[in-house]
């Protein structure tokens, strides 16, 4: 029975990701289930078996069970993952804290930082989900969800402090063509997939202003190195961000075109306001308000960020995309590692 349980899955998140990740399992797992938001995203689900809404054109397994009960989507299953936007993240956790089983898994999807505590998203379970302190874990990594959802090959590293828990959720999630790589380095998974969502949107700029690939290539660069400075500081590995959640995540959010942050930047950079573009987005482009969580981060520990400081004026504060590369450009030269 034990083991049963500890091959039960839920995934709680009804968007892009989520059923994409659901639906990966889907096809490995005989139930996993899928707690739902919207009644008319998970009728849909049921009814077409197809997320319209969020995904459309890509079919999810009958394996799959949707449910808008957080409750019953949780009912005995021994690992959680939290397919939700980061913003949402500790109200979500709270909602469902009643419901998890004693001993469950729970593994962060988000990418992004909370506002106002700047926490990672482990932190924000931590402190969400007491009970579960040594069991919870992140996943990260070069992961467009339409492509996962179609069986395309793809890789994501899992992290836990403790190893024996990153080791068991590699196991799990693990599939023909979906490779997953065990890490203890929890803070390096989770700042490369936080902040590669803003160096994102720079690049998108820099290509909706014209700027061409060498502008993107600096920017993906020295954006690695701005995430690399400020995981430095909070005691990651700097070997981390080499690898997927690090590099491999920003090169593909920088130049994916299905990349939301990147298509928003793009936007931004031919002209159109941020709050227009948020206004018709379906979708969470999660490195707008991750921008301003990082911003206040760098000033928190006195880490220079400035691309992200850049970003953040930009969207938050109305700043001229071009005065902000005319700033970027006349910064004082420096040692290239410093």
């Amino acid at each position: 029975m034990e083991r049963e349980i500890r091959e039960r899955i839920a995934v709680i998140g009804g968007g892009s990701w989520g059923t994409a990740f659901a639906s990966m399992l889907g096809e490995r797992y005989a139930d996993v289930a899928l707690w739902v938001r919207e009644p008319d995203v998970c009728d849909g689900i049921r009814r077409d078996r197809e997320n319209r809404v969020f995904l459309p054109g890509v079919a999810v397994p009958a394996a799959v069970r949707p449910t808008v009960d957080i409750g019953e989507a949780l009912a005995d299953r021994g690992i959680v993952a939290l397919a939700v936007p980061s913003q949402h993240l500790r109200a979500v956790a709270l909602r469902a804290a009643p419901h998890l089983s004693p001993g469950a898994r729970v593994v962060s999807l988000a990418k992004g930082l909370e506002n106002g505590s700047l926490q990672r998203m482990t932190e924000v379970l931590g402190e969400a989900l007491p009970g579960f302190a040594g069991l919870l874990a992140v996943l990260s990594g070069p992961t467009f969800a339409r492509e996962v959802a179609a069986g395309k090959p793809a890789g994501a590293t899992v992290a836990a402090k403790d190893f024996r828990v990153a080791a068991s959720l590699q196991a799990a999630f693990s599939g023909r063509r979906f490779r997953v790589y065990a890490e203890t380095d929890v803070a390096g998974i989770e700042l490369g997939g936080a902040l590669k969502n803003v160096m994102a949107i720079a690049a998108g700029m820099s290509d909706g202003l014209g700027f061409g690939h060498n502008a993107r290539a600096l920017l993906i660069a020295r954006g690695l190195a701005e995430i690399a400075r400020v995981g430095a500081r909070l005691g990651a590995n700097p070997q981390t961000f080499s690898g997927l959640s690090g590099l491999g995540d920003l090169v593909l959010t920088c130049t994916g075109d299905l990349s939301r942050n990147r298509t928003f930047g793009m936007r931004v950079g031919r002209g159109e306001k941020a709050a227009d573009i948020l206004a018709g987005m379906k979708m969470v482009a999660e490195g707008v308000e991750t921008a301003r969580a990082a911003a206040d981060l760098s000033r928190r520990l006195e880490v220079p960020m400035p691309i992200t400081e850049q970003v953040c004026r930009i969207l938050h504060e109305g700043k001229d995309a071009m005065a902000a590369v005319s700033e970027l450009f006349a910064r004082a030269p420096r040692p290239e590692r410093d």
